[in-house]
């Protein structure tokens, strides 16, 4: 895959994601993924391998979101390996609350598969929104 399929394909999988198919941007992911977020909060930290992304981190959050995540793609940047996605986020928590925060998204590529990937958010928000 070359930078612009590539582009495309971050692009699909964030309007499948809109529509609550978050599998399709999990199929992009190289099961041996190092996931980086940014900050001290609860949801920051490395995870490594697909599996702890799911156990660590996204089941985590979507047991404490109502509905799914809902993000709005900005701007999708791609070079070579590389492909950058900036974009924003309006979603609900699950205890009535609001999570709108602001992304951006380094994702690292190899062949058709993001190996890795750095994610950088107001860690504010996450904080009051979900606490420590």
């Amino acid at each position: 895959m070359d930078a612009a399929q590539r582009k495309t394909a971050i692009k699909d999988a964030f309007a499948a994601l809109a529509d609550g198919k978050g599998e399709v941007l999990l199929g992009l992911i190289d099961d041996a993924v190092e996931w980086t977020i940014i900050g001290n909060t609860k949801f920051s930290g490395v995870f490594r391998g697909k599996t702890e992304v799911l156990e660590r981190l996204l089941g985590p959050l979507s047991a404490l979101l109502e509905g799914h995540l809902h993000i709005t793609v900005d701007n999708v940047l791609a070079d070579g390996d590389y492909v950058v996605v900036q974009g924003r986020g309006a979603s609900r928590t699950a205890a009535g609350g609001t999570y709108n925060n602001t992304y951006c998204w380094v994702y690292r590529w190899r062949g058709d598969k993001i190996v890795a990937l750095t994610e950088y958010l107001d860690t504010e928000v996450v904080t009051a929104s979900f606490g420590r």
